[in-house]
């Protein structure tokens, strides 16, 4: 089953990649090296510069052999498995596959020349995979000593033209110009393959033979040079090896096996700007170029598994389709160099190869033929040829005009096409149909799978269905004739230990009232320490309250001495300041007063003293009397300036005056309202402080007269439990000694509701007391909030209303100087304005002196 899934699924295309050395005009011009290999993990790393950056690609492949690997590493590592199997049967083909002037040539042929020239018929170093192979295949023949016989061919595809290299000189010397107008046709075979109609098969017994025809092959084909490479071969070149091996069969009958090697060797791709190709070297290159990519095409449609591969796209893809997705073992040879100018053409070379890995072919062995089948087909054939010769040399046959005959071929060719695609089609809808009726087989056998696993689980559950309802039948008797059993063994029980287990009941019961007696002296210990313990708590708690209370209040006090304190000091600052300015203010008016009596009378004194000039010069002469009218008249008009400078001094100093004693009465009015209204909010606050203290004392009060109510009641209620429960048990004990069987069980009924209905009074009385005293807490919590809030606001009101205060005293004390300053200054404006006139007056009257003098003179 494995082994047709394998041939089903096929076999991988085999990829080695071998790496050329550097040649001599790479060594002189010191290439840098991209590419290396490692032959041991079969991977080619190839190094980049995109945009600044280095990158490194690795390509993975079957095998690599370096610039160091010799042919012989090559051909026994790669080469030899494929020699094999074409002896056990197999179609195989290798080709080298590549750039130009990488080493397709010299890996697929090598130096053939000297093949025959070896010592001892081996092959020189050099040699390559076509001369290796041919010597393993007749070295391997001969040592099987089996009948065999050996066809080779050899052909040339030149700018998509089919050339024989192995046809006779005459006939190709003969019939040239023929050759190259009508070159060798290729047609189908009826059999999904392609045949070359008139192509030579020339029958070989040893190799020497195959290196000679070999030699005048390669001679034949059409090489040239370039600037990429000396020798570059301008054509793709197939050479055949055909072999027919003869088999005996158990039975006695004879077989043919037949086997088929073909091995090809590519024109490499070049890129034509840089080969230096011109003219028909260029049209060489783009036909190269042009074939080589339609294989690329091929390889991506297998590789993507498209619907259409495009096989006839090109002549070299047609030779080429059994080995690419058909019945033949391919082996890809890809050759690449390490110099850095053939990189691009290095990383296409690498991606249509590791592209290639991914082809699967399906290789099967040829059918062998039986003997006499050959040979009847030979001599079918050799009948064809004589009818063909006959009618060629008696010219007995069908003959048309050209134009028909190639209208007929063309027509011919296109129902070919037609029919080929239609094979296809045909084999895509049997591959289809073939999957289809494996899903439905596989369907049909997991459902019958399915079926008989549910019936085998159906026959399981009705099995285990039975023995279910067996088991509880079972179950159920065996758990009725336990019960019977358990109930019969109690009963037993119960009437043997009546008599033991009352006994052990009335111990119990006195041990269990002796421990309760016991555990209930314990609980009325814990309670009294209990009571003490809060009674410690609440008398702590009373004597903290009022520790604090009284801190509170000292505090209070001590702050309202400080603000009276402080008020104090501002009423004396500014009572201070209205006094020092009411003096300041008296002084100038003093001042002032005197400066314009002095004014006054050196007004008279000046008046009087021009009366008596007037009086003396009466009788002076008309001059002397103008020139004192004249002095007069300016000395009137002097003091009349004089007179309304000074009145408006002086009302500019009134003015002042009155402007400052009007702030001063306002100044002084706001400071009482401030005054006032601080006292106002400390007499508010310490009222509130006293009634504050007067709850806190009272709370405090209440919360004694509650304590010690609660105690008392608590000490009562324990002395009448006492004394309740004494007497209860004498009587019980009384009773007990009477009848003790019958009042055991109320008198522990009794005892455990009497304990717990006091316990119960004893939880009730600690719950309301310590809600009364929870109650309490919170209100005194809540009374020293509200003080404490209370005492921030009135703290932080008279901060900012004492701030307030200084500020307003600091601002109204700038304004008084303000004021004090401008007065002064009026006055001292005053006083130069007498010193200038007294100062004009005595210039003026030694003036109007010196003129009276002179003029009496």
């Amino acid at each position: 089953m494995s082994s047709r899934h394998d041939k089903e699924k096929g076999v991988n295309v085999q990829v080695l990649l071998r790496c050329r050395p550097f040649s001599d005009d790479e060594l002189r011009s010191n290439a840098p090296q991209v590419l290396t290999c490692n032959d041991l993990q079969r991977e080619v790393a190839v190094s980049q510069n995109i945009a600044g950056k280095h990158i490194d690609r690795v390509f993975t492949f079957d095998k690599v052999f370096g610039p160091s690997a010799q042919q012989k590493d090559l051909y026994d590592q790669a080469v030899v498995p494929i020699v094999n199997e074409v002896l056990e049967g197999f179609n195989c083909t290798i080709f080298a596959y590549g750039q130009t002037g990488t080493g397709k040539t010299y890996t697929m042929e090598g130096e053939c020349r000297r093949s025959k020239s070896a010592p001892c018929g081996g092959l020189p170093a050099e040699a390559g995979v076509i001369p290796r192979a041919v010597k393993q295949i007749f070295d391997t023949l001969e040592g099987q000593q089996a009948e065999y016989s050996v066809k080779v061919t050899f052909l040339e595809l030149y700018n998509e033209e089919i050339t024989d290299l192995l046809a006779p000189e005459d006939i190709s010397r003969v019939a040239a110009e023929d050759k190259q107008k009508k070159p060798l046709p290729l047609m189908e075979d009826g059999k999904g393959g392609v045949l070359v109609r008139g192509l030579e098969e020339e029958i070989v017994t040893s190799a020497n033979e195959i290196f000679t025809l070999l030699e005048r092959g390669s001679s034949k084909r059409r090489t040239a040079e370039t600037f990429l490479n000396k020798q570059s071969s301008r054509s793709h070149s197939l050479f055949s090896i055909t072999i027919h091996i003869k088999e005996a069969t158990p039975e006695g009958e004879e077989l043919i096996k037949c086997g088929k090697l073909n091995l090809v060797d590519l024109a490499g791709s070049e890129n034509i700007s840089r080969s230096g190709a011109r003219d028909g070297r260029a049209r060489e290159a783009g036909e190269i170029n042009k074939s080589l990519l339609t294989l690329g095409r091929v390889i991506s449609a297998l590789v993507e598994h498209l619907g259409h591969v495009p096989y006839r796209d090109s002549k070299l893809t047609r030779l080429l389709r059994d080995s690419l997705g058909g019945r033949t073992k391919t082996c890809i040879i890809a050759t690449v160099s390490p110099a850095v100018h053939c990189l691009e053409e290095t990383l296409s070379t690498l991606d249509y190869a590791h592209r290639a890995k991914n082809i699967r072919n399906k290789p099967e062995v040829n059918q062998k033929m039986m003997k006499s089948t050959l040979i009847k087909d030979l001599y079918g054939e050799i009948e064809r040829l004589k009818a063909e010769v006959y009618a060629s040399r008696e010219k007995n046959g069908v003959y048309m005009p050209k134009e028909r005959y190639y209208q007929e071929e063309s027509e011919r060719k296109a129902m070919a096409e037609q029919i080929e695609q239609m094979g296809g089609q045909i084999e895509n809808y049997q591959k289809q149909l073939e999957e289809l009726q494996d899903k439905y087989v596989g369907q049909v056998r997991e459902c019958s799978d399915l079926t008989s696993k549910l019936d085998i689980t159906e026959k399981n559950l009705s099995q285990t269905c039975k023995v279910l309802a067996s088991t509880n039948e079972e179950l159920k008797k065996s758990q009725y004739a336990m019960k019977e059993k358990d109930f019969i063994i109690s009963e037993q029980k119960k009437s043997e230990n009546v008599l033991v287990q009352q006994a052990c009941i009335l111990q119990s019961n006195l041990e269990k009232a002796t421990k309760d007696n016991s555990s209930l002296h314990q609980k009325i210990g814990r309670e009294d320490k209990l009571s003490a313990d809060n009674r410690k708590v609440v008398d702590n708690y009373q004597v903290e309250l009022s520790e604090q209370i009284s801190n509170l209040f000292n505090r209070v006090a001590s702050c309202l001495s400080q603000q009276n304190v402080h008020l104090q000091g501002v009423n004396k600052l500014s009572q201070s300041r209205l006094e020092a300015h009411n003096k300041a203010i008296l002084e100038m008016k003093k001042k002032v007063r005197a400066s314009r009596d002095l004014y006054s009378s050196h007004l008279e004194e000046v008046q009087n003293v021009v009366r008596l000039h007037k009086a003396n010069s009466n009788a002076c002469l008309e001059e002397v009397s103008a020139l004192t009218t004249s002095s007069a008249s300016s000395i009137d008009e002097f003091l009349a300036s004089g007179d309304e400078t000074t009145s408006s001094l002086f009302d500019e100093l009134q003015s002042a005056l009155s402007s400052h004693q009007g702030e001063m009465a306002l100044f002084a009015r706001e400071l009482r309202q401030r005054f006032h209204t601080t006292m106002e909010q400390t007499q508010e606050m310490s009222e509130y402080t006293s009634t504050f203290f007067q709850k806190l004392m009272e709370e405090s009060k209440n919360a004694e007269s509650r304590a010690a109510e609660a105690n008392n009641g608590q000490i009562n209620s324990i002395i009448d439990f006492q004394k309740t429960y004494e007497a209860q048990s004498k009587s019980d004990a009384d009773k007990l000694i009477a009848d003790l069987t019958n009042l055991v069980s109320s008198h522990i009924r009794r005892q455990h509701e009497l304990v717990d209905s006091r316990l119960h009074n004893f939880k009730d009385a600690v719950s309301s007391n310590k809600i009364f005293l929870d109650e309490h807490v919170s209100t005194v919590n809540n009374l020293t909030k509200d003080a404490k809030r209370k005492w921030e606001t009135f703290s932080m009101q008279a901060e900012n209303e004492a701030r307030e205060g200084a500020d307003f005293s600091a601002a109204k004390h700038c304004r008084m100087e303000l004021l004090l300053q401008q007065s002064v200054g009026h006055a001292e404006s005053a006083f130069k304005h007498c010193k200038i006139t007294h100062e004009s007056l005595k210039e003026m009257n030694s003036k109007q002196v010196t003129d009276v003098s002179s003029l009496v003179r």
